[in-house]
This record gives C-alpha cells, structure tokens and sequence, in this order.
C-alpha cells in the first residue's frame, strides 16, 4: 500500500480539502474530459449532493466549483484573480477555460444544491455536466470527494482505485503491524522505510525539496495566523484570537511567573493560527484534511520552539512518518469527516502528529506506533457538527486541543518500551467500524450536536 507524503501532504486553500478543493480539482478534471471529447460543448451546470449540499455554502462548495471550472486549481490558486473572475462571470454568465470555447454558466440557476438525492458511493458527492446549444446534456460525471482532497469518479470509486495500490514499493505495507514487522527485519526506522517508498516513485531531490515547500506553507500560514485579527467571514461573527493569545504569551516570556500549563497555550496558539486562516480560505495544507490542517504544523512548531536539541533537519523524518499513519488510516478506514465524523480528521491528524514527534525525539518503531494509537484512540467517536456549516466552530479549538492530545500521546510512549494493549490496527477498525455505525446528522451535515444546539447568528 502506498500513499505518496504528497498526497497526504497538499498545497491549497481553505476552508475544506473535501468541500473546497475536492469539488475544485473534480471541476478541473471535468474540464480536461470535455478538452478530450469529440462534442461541441455551450454550456455546463452542476448540482451538489449529501454533505456538499447540506454544508455546502458554509464550506465555499459552490464557490470553489465555479472556480474549477473557471480553470483554477488548488495549487497556484490566485485569490485577487479569482475575485475578478467571479465579478466577470456575474456580469456575463459566461466563462472560457483553456482550450474550450465560451461556456455558458449562470451559478444561480446551473449551480443546485439537491438536498433531497445523496449519491450512492460517498456523502461527497456532485455532478458535473456539459450541455449543447440547445441546452441538452451531452457529458455527464459524477465524482465523489472521499477527504483530504482526494477526488474519484463514480467509474473509479467502483473499480476500488481509492484503494489502488500503484507500482511496487520496497515497503509495501498494509497495516502497523505489517510495518512494524518490516521495520524489525529491515532494521529502518518508519521515516526511512516510508523515505525508499517515496524514491521508488520520485527522486531524492524532489523528495527533499517537496517536504521543506511542505513545512514552508505551513509554517507560514501559523505566522500569518498570528499576526491577523478581525473577524472570520460566514456570518457567525467568530473573532480571530490567536494573534490577542500570541501577543499575551510574548508579553509574559522573560518574566519567570507562567505556570507549567502555559505550554498548552503555545502549542493551541499555533494550530489555531493555521485554522483562523483556513477559516478565512487562505493557502493551508492538508494534514490530513484542511478541517485538521492546524494539529500538525502545531507540533511540529512546539518542537522547534519549545523542546530542547530540536532540529529543521529532522522535519522531513517528522512528515514521513505522519505520511505512513496517514496512508494506514486513509486504507483502512477513513480521514474524511463527512464520512466518519471528525474523529477521521483531527483523531487523524492527533495520531499523525504524535508519531511524527515520538520519531524526532528518537522513538522506536514501536514506539511511534504506540504513540498513535494513544492519539487516535482518544479521539473515537467524535463528531463533525460544525456551526452553520462554517470550518470555525469547534473546528479551531479542537486543532488545539488535539495538538496538545499529541504531544502527551507521543510523550507517554517515550516514557514507555512500546509494548501496549490495544495495537493501532485495531483502533483504526474500531474507528471505521464507529464512523458506519455513526448517524448521518453528525458526519459534517450540520443537522445534529452543537450545529443545532448553539445559536447559527
């Protein structure tokens, strides 16, 4: 089983890897079927199903798809150019992508959000459709996007290539404890197994300069978090504190009187300065999901802040073993919340960062693997019922929250040999057996938990 640290690992825009760039990246792969097509195309409309319709307008679902098929994409995208795009397409009702002939697309009428029909194969689910000059469908697709940016074809989510395992690699493993017994026979540690993984299908160059554009993006997202404030858009009227929180903590430094616990502050600080700019849709990298986007680089951040003998030269150690647990849980069970429920996302995001900590601060492979299991069996069950469908709350402070799970998670393995009761496979299942039996209002369709329960304006 392989999953590239780059699939775990992507470069885009906020407020939601499967609500916002999933339906971006479908849009964009919807455009290149019509470039390969023998038709003469003069208009396209789209309808959004499940999840992406319930959350969709919290979540920039319709926004995001209508820029996909304005031709942006997730990586490069521009937000002053997209913003002139959207003021153009108002006027005119008309877009021309690369390579195609002027569409016709009026968002208030071509763009449907059907809350009465969910599609078959995932609670993500939209259709992409083209029309000819009398207005008749003449290519349609549905696509499904199954978290963390991931986008699948209805064609493809039947034939299992959500599943597909690729090319071989030298370290083909499907569990922790395939990994685990591959990592005794082998002698390597998980960064090195999953390191020779990522080179059979790259290069080392590609490989290092990837990872640190990774650590970059994040790192600068957490510094551009803490320097704004003002009020987060979507009509909660959430206010931004991680700057007010930051600037309290720099105030107090030097002065010997903080207690013990003002490390929390620190490293919830962090993950919520990633997630106040994902909430605003600023670039943001999935880890494994936007909605989790801020665990990750948090700890990362505390270990280079905060721990003693910290090195940048270990951050690509910390994100190929985060890449490995990610790849298990993502092929095991789920990372998407509309799915699962959040305990996919930022229980994942928890058990990622821990193994990734355990590693750099010189942790067995089975004590990597203990300190995940910690991280995610503590965030079983957990909901997604984000207010009024908007990445905010609780999503900001759970980052936190989970920052600081993670880093006691990875700390209590350390102070241990790595033999521990419950194995990590087995709370990956129980987490995929918990997110089938969990009910639909409380997997990201804000129709159960504090969605309904606190006031929405």
């Amino acid at each position: 089983m392989f999953l590239s640290v780059f699939d775990m690992f992507k470069v885009g825009i906020g407020p939601s890897s499967s609500h916002t760039m999933g339906p971006m990246v479908a849009a964009a792969r919807f455009l290149d079927m019509m470039r390969a097509s023998p038709f003469e195309f003069h208009g396209l409309r789209a309808s959004l199903h499940g999840s992406l319709a319930f959350t969709g307008v919290g979540h920039a679902t319709d926004r995001a798809t209508i820029l996909g098929l304005g031709g942006f994409v997730p990586d490069t995208y521009d937000d002053e150019k997209a913003e002139t795009f959207l003021a153009e397409l108002a006027k005119t009702h008309s877009l021309q992508p690369e390579g195609l002939p002027p569409l016709h697309f009026n968002p208030k009428a071509d763009m449907v959000f059907d809350y009465d029909h969910a599609l078959e194969g995932h609670a993500n689910g939209m259709i992409l459709m083209a029309t000819d000059a009398q207005g008749d469908v003449i290519l349609r697709q549905v696509f499904y996007s199954i978290g963390g940016g991931f986008v699948v074809t209805e064609e493809e989510l039947a034939q299992g290539k959500d599943t597909d395992e690729g090319a071989p690699v030298p370290f083909p493993f499907k569990s922790a404890n395939e990994m685990l017994a591959m990592a005794k026979s082998s002698g390597k540690s998980i960064a090195q197994m999953k390191r020779a993984n990522e080179v059979a299908r790259g290069c080392p160059e590609s490989l290092s300069k990837g990872t640190a554009r990774i650590w970059q993006v994040m790192n600068d997202c957490i510094n551009r978090g803490l320097e704004r404030d003002g009020i987060l858009p979507g009509g909660l009227f959430v206010r931004r504190r991680a700057k007010g929180i930051h600037d309290s903590l720099m105030a107090e430094r030097g002065m010997n009187q903080s207690a013990p616990h003002t490390i929390n502050d620190w490293m919830s600080v962090y993950a919520m300065a990633v997630n106040e700019e994902n909430a605003a849709g600023g670039q943001v990298v999935t880890a494994p999901t936007n909605g989790a986007a801020g665990t990750l680089p948090a700890v990362i951040r505390y270990y280079l802040d905060h721990v003693p003998g910290a090195s940048d030269s270990h951050i690509e150690d910390f994100l190929l073993t985060a890449a490995a647990i990610a790849g298990l849980v993502k092929f095991n069970a789920s990372i998407s919340g509309a799915e699962a429920g959040c305990q996919a996302e930022v229980g994942s995001a928890a058990a990622m960062s821990a193994a990734g900590l355990c590693a750099v601060m010189g942790g067995t492979p089975e004590q990597v693997e203990n300190a995940a299991e910690i991280a995610l069996e503590h965030h079983l069950g957990m909901t997604c019922d984000p207010v009024k469908g908007l990445v905010q709350v609780p999503c900001i402070e759970r980052n936190g929250l989970a920052a600081i799970k993670a880093v006691s998670a990875a700390s209590l393995a350390l102070r241990g040999d790595g033999q521990h009761f419950v194995p990590l496979d087995a709370c990956i299942e129980t987490m995929r057996q918990t997110g089938a039996d969990m009910h639909e209002k409380y997997k990201e369709t804000s129709l159960g938990g504090l969605a309904v329960n606190v006031p929405n304006c």
